[in-house]
C-alpha cells in the first residue's frame, strides 16, 4: 500500500545560504557534510540535526512509506529553523574540539625521547657528496706564480719568454698538467708577446702601406696545437707566431710571419705558402710570361743580403725562394722541363725567410731590425700580390696582337 504526503499542511522549505556550504562544506556521502579540509563533523552534532528530524515527521501529516524510502537518506528540513542554526553550523565546522585534537596530535609527534636526548641530525646529501668529492681529489702540484723580476716594457721580450718557450720543447713539460701549474707563467708571456705585436704592427704598417695597422688579436696564432690528424700528439706549439697581410691573418695574398722560439729559432718570413691550385697557376703564368720583376727582386743586392743568392742550394738546403719540401722534382704539368726558369717553375711555396739568435730578439733594437728586413721584402711582396690579382695575357692574345 502506497502512502502519500496529505496537501492539507504544506510544509515550508527553506534552503540553507549557499555561502556556508560553498565557503566551509561541501557535500559528503550517505548525508554527512564534511569540512574543506576534509575532516568529519563531531558526533554531537550528527545527533543533533538527527532529532531536528524526528521531531519534523511528528508535526507533519504521517507520510505513506513507498519501496524505495530507505534508500532517500537527504531529507527536507523544517521551515522554522532559524538563523542561529547557521551560525552553529559555521561554528561547528572549526569548533574547540577540532582543535584540540590537532594540539594532540602534534604534542604527540613532538614529544621528546625519555632519554631527554635530541636525535641527531641528518647529514645534507649534497654536503656528503661534495666532502667525498673533496676527499677523491689528487694533489698533482702547486701552481708556479709568474716571475717578479725580469719584465720589460712594452715592445720587448724578455727572457722569461724565452724560459718558458724552452719548457715547451721538453715532452714533460708540453703536458696539460704542467701547462696548467703554470698558466700564470704563460699569462705573462702571453701578454708580453701581445704588447710586442701591437707595437711591432704599428711600425710595419709605416713600412709597408699595404699592411693595415691591425689589433694583436686579428693577427696572432694560438699555442694549442691542432693534434687530430698528426702523429705528434703534444698539445702545446714550441714557440708564439703571428702572421698578417693586406688582408689580414688570412686570405690570398702574400703575407708575412713572425716567429719566436728560443735556441736561433726566431724568424721574420714573408711570402705565399701552398698557395690554393688557382692561385698558383696566376703565378706560374706570369713567371712563364714575364719572369723579370721577379727575377730582379731576388736577385738586388740588400734581397741577396738577408736570404741568400738567387739559386738552388747544390746540398738542397733553404736558400732565397729555393730549396723548401714542397719543391717539385721535375716541371709541372704542361710545362718543358728545359724551360729557361724551370727552376722558379717547380716552387710550390714562394717564400724568404731569416733567422734571429736569442740575443738579437732580447735587443731592445730587434722591432728596429724586423722593420729593415720588411723594407726589404716589400718589393717581393707587392710582386706576389699583383701576380695573385692581375690577369695575365694568354698565348692566343699574345698571338693574335703579332698578327
Amino acid at each position: 500500500m502506497t502512502r502519500t504526503r496529505s496537501s492539507t499542511t504544506p510544509v515550508k522549505k527553506k534552503e540553507m545560504p549557499k555561502r556556508v556550504e560553498s565557503a566551509y562544506f561541501k557535500k559528503g556521502g550517505a548525508g554527512k557534510r564534511t569540512s574543506i579540509g576534509g575532516s568529519t563533523r563531531p558526533a554531537k552534532r550528527a545527533k543533533v540535526m538527527k532529532d531536528e528530524e524526528e521531531e519534523e515527521e511528528d508535526e507533519s501529516e504521517p507520510a505513506t512509506e513507498s519501496d524505495d524510502d530507505g534508500d532517500n537518506e537527504d531529507n527536507y528540513k523544517d521551515g522554522h529553523e532559524d538563523e542561529d542554526d547557521e551560525e552553529t553550523a559555521l561554528s561547528d565546522a572549526l569548533d574547540d574540539s577540532d582543535f584540540e585534537e590537532k594540539a594532540a596530535r602534534k604534542a604527540k609527534k613532538s614529544k621528546p625521547k625519555a632519554n631527554g636526548n635530541r636525535s641527531p641530525a641528518k647529514s645534507s646529501p649534497v654536503k656528503g657528496r661534495n666532502s667525498e668529492k673533496l676527499d677523491g681529489l689528487e694533489v698533482v702540484g702547486e701552481v708556479v706564480e709568474a716571475p717578479k723580476t725580469g719584465r720589460v716594457l712594452p715592445g720587448l721580450i724578455s727572457q722569461n719568454t724565452l724560459d718558458f718557450l724552452a719548457h715547451m720543447k721538453d715532452p714533460k713539460c708540453n703536458d696539460r698538467e704542467w701547462f696548467r701549474l703554470h698558466e700564470p707563467v704563460y699569462r705573462l708571456a702571453e701578454k708580453e708577446w701581445k704588447d710586442f705585436m701591437e707595437k711591432l704592427l704599428e711600425r710595419v704598417s709605416e713600412v709597408d702601406d699595404e699592411v693595415p695597422p691591425l689589433p694583436p688579436k686579428d693577427v696572432i696564432h694560438r699555442i694549442y696545437r691542432d693534434i687530430r690528424f698528426s702523429n705528434d700528439k703534444t698539445p702545446y706549439k714550441v714557440g708564439f707566431s703571428a702572421t698578417f697581410s693586406r688582408s689580414g691573418r688570412k686570405g690570398i695574398f702574400a703575407k708575412y710571419h713572425i716567429h719566436i722560439q728560443p735556441g736561433g729559432n726566431s724568424m721574420i718570413a714573408c711570402g705565399s705558402w701552398c698557395p690554393g691550385k688557382n692561385e698558383l697557376d696566376s703565378i706560374r703564368h706570369h713567371i712563364k710570361h714575364n719572369p723579370s720583376q721577379l727575377r730582379q727582386i731576388i736577385s738586388s743586392k740588400a734581397f741577396v743580403k738577408h736570404f741568400g743568392p738567387p739559386k738552388p742550394d747544390p746540398k738542397g738546403r733553404r736558400q732565397n725562394v729555393f730549396g723548401r719540401e714542397d719543391e717539385l722534382k721535375t716541371a709541372p704539368k704542361g710545362v718543358d722541363k728545359n724551360h729557361k726558369d724551370i727552376d722558379l717553375l717547380k716552387l710550390r711555396s714562394i717564400a724568404v725567410h731569416k733567422l734571429f739568435t736569442d740575443k738579437e730578439v732580447l735587443d731592445k733594437k730587434f722591432i728596429d731590425n724586423i722593420c729593415e728586413v720588411v723594407a726589404e721584402m716589400r718589393p717581393f711582396v707587392h710582386c706576389l700580390n699583383d701576380y695573385l690579382t692581375i690577369p695575365v695575357e694568354s698565348d692566343e692574345d699574345e698571338d693574335e696582337d703579332e698578327e
